[in-house]
């Protein structure tokens, strides 16, 4: 059987494989939430199998740690794992001092206490993901259900006079129902456009009653691995910016590319 990726699908795959090499036997990995963290998975996934790969995985979500399970990597809590050699993840987008959004998928909570929980993050995208500024992405942000409306005219409230181009506050829904995360939390996407200054945004955003998390990661990042749909790879470090350019043979394979869509 065959399976024809996109040229975006096929950049969020060799980000994810070169990611892999970063891996060692023996870690306690972070994994991400999202279409290209579900590409790492499938990765590591084969090299468990056919390498005889010895990882720890830390979802930080539900259905990361189902896919984790069901292509053989042993999943732990966080709990159990204290601590992290590493955690992989996708990203919304970036920055130049790579400052992230994210949260697209609804698991920002635990992402951010996994991210911020390992000695290194590693980010993987295609290279529609880098920004000059951050905001054109929707800014999620996780509140408690119990009282939600007050929390979001508190939130409406509080973006007057700062520095954005777009003031548009939404309940985000699945289907005509409230998204709820793995928390049982709402979910309110802001539609910033473009955020001044990520730094003090997250601080007095952080500070409204009722609001659970943010989804911009600032000074978590340490490394950037861009993929692109002809196989082309860079990798980007904070302090050392390009530290290599690699080229991934692209073979498809039954096994990695069945249920692209979970």
């Amino acid at each position: 059987m065959s399976f024809e990726l996109s040229p975006i699908e096929k950049a969020k795959f060799v980000a994810a494989k070169q990611a892999t090499q970063y891996v060692k036997d023996g870690m306690k990995v972070g994994l991400g939430t999202g279409s290209t963290a579900a590409w790492l998975v499938k990765c590591l996934g084969e090299l468990v199998e056919k390498e005889g790969l010895k990882i720890k995985g830390i979802p930080t979500s539900t259905r990361t740690a189902e896919l984790a399970r069901n292509v053989g990597i042993e999943v732990i809590s966080l709990d159990e794992a204290k601590w992290l050699d590493l955690t992989i993840d996708g990203t919304d987008e970036y920055d130049d001092n790579f400052n992230l959004i994210k949260g697209g998928g609804g698991a920002l909570l635990q992402e951010k206490i996994v991210a911020t929980a390992s000695d290194q993050m590693i980010v993987i995208a295609d290279a529609s993901k880098h920004v000059k500024t951050l905001g054109q992405f929707p800014l999620p942000i996780e509140v408690i259900p119990f009282g939600w409306q007050t929390t979001k005219s508190l939130v409406e409230e509080s973006l007057i006079g700062m520095d954005l181009l777009g003031r548009q506050v939404a309940l985000r829904m699945k289907g005509e129902v409230p998204f709820y995360t793995d928390e049982g939390n709402h979910i309110l996407d802001l539609h910033l456009k473009r955020i001044g200054n990520v730094r003090n945004f997250s601080i007095i955003i952080n500070q409204i009653p009722g609001i659970v998390e943010n989804g911009l990661f600032i000074d978590v990042c340490d490394k950037v691995i861009i993929g692109y749909g002809d196989g082309n790879v860079e990798v980007l470090d904070i302090n050392e910016g390009l530290i290599e350019k690699n080229r991934i043979d692209f073979v498809e394979t039954t096994n990695l590319f069945a249920d692209l869509n979970d």
